[in-house]
């Protein structure tokens, strides 16, 4: 293969050899993925319909919520549908999809996750700034960046890995199409500007992660000093999922690409992979549902709400029959 151009489709990484483990993979995946789909869409729903819920913490988790199930949704479906037909095939558009969609989704929710950390900084250590530095304005514009930085991102990578010539074979070592499993299919030296721009935006990632630890930093030093128990327990409540999400995000995202060489396995490969390609998005809304007493509210006036239309247009109907 000379280039790019000739490659009609590449071959992803398979979970197993044999029918049988494919197939619970397929029922892994397909429990994992409608959690994703019913958590994160429930959450949608909720902050959409509740207006107690349309605060600016609320309005960044709807957006959170979004961009996990376009990150989960872009690379588990595929990888279930070949391990229920027994292929490792993936369309050379289909894999140029992928390469962007996830990165796009990826970096909008690392650097929402920066506008959250400043949204908790501001409400807690600036609460009475914060209609003023934080109106529905300022929360759209910062929610209009995240996606507008992820989709530039992922545009200049798509089209800076997809414009070199691959010549080492259509086997990308990874169970969907990542960037860096694309580049070693590579046989130019061209690929040093790819490296570069990645360089650029760990880089950036870097800022924000300096970022987020500074605010917390002030966030904790703030919540210590409020005298009263309760104060300091619901503080840290709308904390602490953030922070949960954060660290499943980081600590597994690094560790897959900065393992060393030495323990990497195509098993462990795999399953690092997953934990912080699959499963973050699966449970986000796990974590913030647990630690939030509002979400927890509007959650049991949704089910309750639907239970009693449910019973009433059952009455309706046995009185009508």
């Amino acid at each position: 293969m000379s280039n790019g151009s000739s490659i009609t489709h590449f071959l992803l990484l398979p979970f197993a050899d044999t029918r049988e483990l494919q197939l619970w993979h397929f029922w892994l995946f397909l429990g994992i993925f409608l959690t994703a789909l019913l958590g994160n869409g429930l959450i949608i729903i909720i902050i959409a319909c509740d207006q107690h819920l349309h605060t600016p913490m609320y309005f960044f988790l709807l957006n959170l919520s979004v961009l996990d199930l376009g990150s989960i949704s872009t690379i588990v479906p595929k990888s279930m549908a070949n391990s229920l037909r027994d292929t490792r095939a993936i369309s050379y558009a289909g894999c140029a999809a992928q390469v962007f969609l996830f990165p796009f989704f990826a970096v909008a929710e690392f650097y929402l996750l920066s506008v959250m950390s400043y949204d908790r900084y501001v409400a807690i250590c600036k609460p009475l700034h914060y209609g003023t530095l934080l109106g529905s304005r300022a929360c759209v514009h910062m929610a209009a960046a995240t996606w507008g930085t992820g989709f530039l991102n992922a545009l200049l990578h798509t089209a800076s890995t997809f414009s070199l010539p691959l010549c080492q074979g259509n086997a990308v070592e990874q169970f969907f199409c990542e960037i860096p499993q694309i580049l070693k299919l590579s046989c130019s030296h061209s690929y040093l500007r790819e490296v570069g721009l990645l360089a650029v935006g760990f880089s950036l990632a870097l800022l924000c992660f300096v970022f987020i630890v500074g605010s917390y930093v002030q966030i904790f030093r703030a919540v210590l000093r409020i005298p009263s128990e309760q104060g300091r327990h619901k503080a840290f409540a709308t904390c602490l999922p953030h922070l949960f999400v954060l660290s499943l995000l980081l600590s597994t995202g690094t560790f897959a690409n900065l393992k060393p060489p030495s323990i990497s396995s195509r098993s462990l490969d795999l399953l690092v992979s997953v934990l912080y390609s699959v499963v973050p998005p699966a449970v986000n809304p796990l974590i913030y549902s647990m630690k939030n007493q509002e979400l927890r509210d509007a959650v049991r006036k949704l089910v309750t709400g639907c239970v009693s239309a449910a019973t009433h247009c059952l009455l309706s109907s046995a009185k009508g029959s």
